[in-house]
């Protein structure tokens, strides 16, 4: 990856700190393993894929990966983002590739097996 790509983890966005937190702290393993990555919100949250986009412009950067952290593809990754992306490729002479949900990933699924078995260790549970 060469200096002039960024990475953005794209969330969806509230206007609830709390549930925004939730995706930061999530985020805070990949921020700090990729070096220029950043969070960015769909909406009702900041920072804005287009501020994220504004930001990077600053520090030279022209192509960029969004990550979204969505379990699947439902109309906002079919059609809302791709038509955002669209438009800030337009306006600002980028490139951006939209990787596919984060929920596609089988590693994923991985992990939530290994948290509902650490649970269930956790309370004594069986898993059978």
């Amino acid at each position: 990856m060469t200096s002039n790509h960024r990475i953005v983890l794209l969330a969806h966005g509230s206007s609830d700190k709390r549930w925004c937190e939730t995706f930061e702290q999530l985020a805070a393993p990949t921020l700090q393993a990729v070096s220029g990555s950043r969070i960015a919100y769909m909406e009702l949250a900041s920072p804005s894929l287009e501020e994220t986009i504004a930001e990077g412009l600053t520090d030279n950067i022209s192509e960029y990966t969004v990550v979204p952290l969505f379990l699947a593809a439902g109309r906002h990754l079919r059609k809302d983002v791709p038509a955002m992306i669209a438009d800030l490729e337009k306006d600002h002479d980028v490139k951006i590739h939209l990787a596919p949900p984060i929920g596609e990933n089988p590693l994923l699924g991985e992990a939530i097996k290994d948290v509902v078995t650490l649970q269930l260790k956790q309370t004594g549970t069986s898993a059978s």
